[in-house]
């Protein structure tokens, strides 16, 4: 059986930035074993598995290691395909998936992903805990749905951070997201999950369900500008809207493909 693969850099404006995503669309879904060793294969963050279903859209993510519930930069990286490949397709694409009904928008060159906004509670038992992890004490910690948040008060300090991925692999959530206030843009983060296969995620979209509500509130603006400081770095644009994340970027295709299985 051949299969046509695609790898796009997400939350990118050139090569070589953003979070590199694979992307496979198939018109029925495929074993889930064989979607696990494909992803484990590419040893990308994230690929994403998109099958058609009664003229919409399923969608799966995998890490090299296990299937998450939730993935942004590889959603995009889904949409840009799918609006490349299929120029009869409206502006906004529908998604079904384990985190629910998933809404890509594309306005000019900027796509736009309509997520659930994630709800986070203060964690006051796991700051000591963090602190190994990281080596400095965080000024806050947050429990959301699937990860922890650490919130800095300086993105110098969260850019020079040196994590301990062994004690993170520990954590009892997904990923952990560090953060704080920006220079130049409104926030600042990084994303580890050694846990789910991926030690630091370059651009994780996800997150941003979590950074952008906290954000909102601290800043009072729902409109913010974001940039997650790994070695590729990438740029997101905000919008908090309630009970839902408006994150938008842009992707590039970096090659094409077929694979043999």
């Amino acid at each position: 059986m051949k299969i046509p693969i695609y790898q796009v850099d997400a939350f990118a404006e050139k090569l070589f930035t953003g979070n590199p995503a694979a992307v496979i669309c198939t018109e029925h879904e495929l074993p889930e074993e064989l979607m696990q060793s494909i992803a484990a294969e590419n040893n990308l963050a994230e690929t994403a598995f998109v099958f058609r279903v009664q003229g919409s859209f399923h969608i799966r993510w995998f890490t090299p290691t296990v299937e998450v519930d939730l993935c942004g930069h590889a959603t995009l990286a889904a949409a840009h395909v799918l609006f490349a490949e299929d120029r009869e397709i409206p502006k906004t694409l529908s998604f079904s998936s384990r985190s629910g009904v998933l809404r890509v928008t594309k306005a000019e060159d900027v796509l736009w992903l309509d997520f659930p906004a994630d709800i986070i509670s203060l964690d006051l038992d796991s700051t000591s805990e963090i602190e190994a992890c990281l080596g400095q004490r965080p000024d806050a910690v947050y429990r959301g749905k699937t990860d922890l948040m650490a919130v800095f008060q300086s993105g110098g300090l969260v850019a020079n951070l040196v994590p301990d991925f062994r004690k993170i692999e520990g954590l009892p959530c997904r990923g952990l997201i560090v953060t704080a206030p920006g220079d130049d843009v409104d926030f600042v983060s990084r994303f580890f999950a050694p846990q789910s296969g991926v030690p630091e995620d370059p651009v994780t979209g996800s997150a941003h369900t979590t950074l952008t509500p906290y954000w909102a509130g601290v800043l009072n603006k729902s409109k913010l500008l974001a940039r997650q400081l790994s070695s590729r770095t990438g740029n997101l644009r905000c919008r908090n809207m309630g009970d839902r994340v408006h994150i938008g970027g842009n992707a590039v295709t970096y090659l094409t493909g077929e694979i043999k299985v």
